[in-house]
């Protein structure tokens, strides 16, 4: 049940007792009237009720108009006093409460000094006020804390939210930061090399030097613009990078595995295909997976062994890494958003990501990302 139906089951609940409570005002109006309905004791009861029912003009309207009611009729009216003592104790206005409640004892006392709201029982209707008052405050508490605690609750969705969606531009901003220095490289390499084979135009033929001369142009307006378009994601353009090509980031995954095996973890890698079969954006993946997959192991399963299987395909670039479970360090500081981060990257580029508990009770991260499809322009990759 959600938070506006339990107060609009709430609020319907407190309509149908107020009506209750004021029809047994009115019957008992009528009573002690000799059965007489239209009777000043009758209209003011309903006035009472529509009081609390609307909740209409200024705060004190309900809570006086019973009070003095309660003062001329005594027990007839009590019932209605004390939807009007529960109301003001919960919304903290315990000293109002207490106000109204002895200035109608006081005022019954005075009307009706022959049945008191002080008899037939010795503590006559004190105790039903002070119960009254005491579930007043108890209530109004509890709704204070719920809402607390649902507005504590939201906060921290929307914090969350914002957590991975800062997370996944920060693995946005890493992809790309990569790719250009991949294609930077790349790109520097086309222009290095036309620009060497432009020094022989005169051994070639004037349409191949006009061709090799345009490509080296236009790599050289690529990389320009590469640099212009991505240089913000390294907190803007550096005058020293215009001049020295920039060097791939491409990290062999078997150095990220020996260095977890120096840190004590026991791993075990099974490779199939060559890197070179799958693009640097398939490579980059798998290293950010594996590294992943190797600092969770490291948190929340110190000393289980992991194993790693890697496929560059094609048609696919697949990753599995899975791990018994272990001991979580003392030290470990669960983020969260390190699988954010990842499954933002691995969709990017088409692929799937799960990650949970495999079978045997192992813990198990899986990755495919489809190789693109090969076309007659992009069918060789260089």
């Amino acid at each position: 049940m959600g938070r506006k139906e339990s107060q609009k089951w709430v609020t319907c609940g407190r309509y149908a007792l107020v009506v209750l409570l004021t029809l047994a005002a009115v019957q008992n109006g009528a009573s002690t009237a000799e059965g007489q309905y239209l009777s000043p004791h009758s209209g003011v009861a309903v006035l009472c009720g529509a009081a609390l029912l609307l909740r209409r003009g200024h705060w004190l309207t309900a809570p006086v108009l019973v009070t003095v009611a309660t003062g001329l009729w005594g027990w007839a009216m009590l019932p209605l006093l004390l939807v009007v003592l529960f109301d003001l104790a919960a919304h903290r206005r315990t000293g109002v409460a207490v106000a109204c409640a002895a200035a109608a004892l006081a005022g019954n006392a005075l009307c009706q000094p022959d049945v008191p709201l002080w008899r037939p029982q010795q503590y006559g209707s004190s105790l039903f006020l002070l119960l009254a008052l005491v579930g007043g405050l108890w209530m109004g508490n509890r709704r204070r804390l719920v809402e607390a605690l649902n507005a504590r609750v939201e906060h921290l969705r929307i914090e969350r939210a914002l957590r991975e969606r800062a997370a996944r531009d920060a693995e946005r901003s890493a992809i790309a930061a990569e790719m250009h220095d991949v294609l930077a490289h790349r790109l520097s390499l086309i222009a290095l090399h036309t620009g060497v084979l432009g020094t022989t135009h005169s051994d070639l033929p004037a349409p191949v030097a006009e061709r090799l001369t345009l490509l080296r142009a236009a790599s050289t307006e690529a990389l320009a613009d590469l640099r212009d378009v991505l240089g913000a994601l390294r907190g803007g353009p550096d005058p020293a990078s215009a001049a020295t090509p920039a060097a791939p980031v491409l990290r062999d995954v078997q150095e990220l595995v020996d260095q977890a095996r120096t840190a004590g973890q026991h791993v075990g890698m099974t490779v199939e295909g060559g890197p070179e079969h799958a693009p640097a954006a398939h490579r980059l993946a798998v290293f950010r997976l594996v590294q992943e997959a190797l600092t969770n192991a490291r948190k929340h399963a110190a000393g289980a062994p992991v194993d790693i299987r890697i496929d560059y395909g094609p048609p696919a670039t697949l990753v599995e890494v899975t791990n018994t479970p272990g001991a979580a360090a003392e030290e470990a500081v669960p983020s969260g958003y390190g699988m954010v981060g990842l499954r933002e990257r691995v969709t990017a580029l088409g692929g799937h990501l799960t990650a949970g508990p495999g079978g045997a009770g192992r813990w198990r991260l899986a990755a495919r990302i489809p190789h693109p499809v090969p076309t007659e322009q992009n069918g060789n990759r260089p």
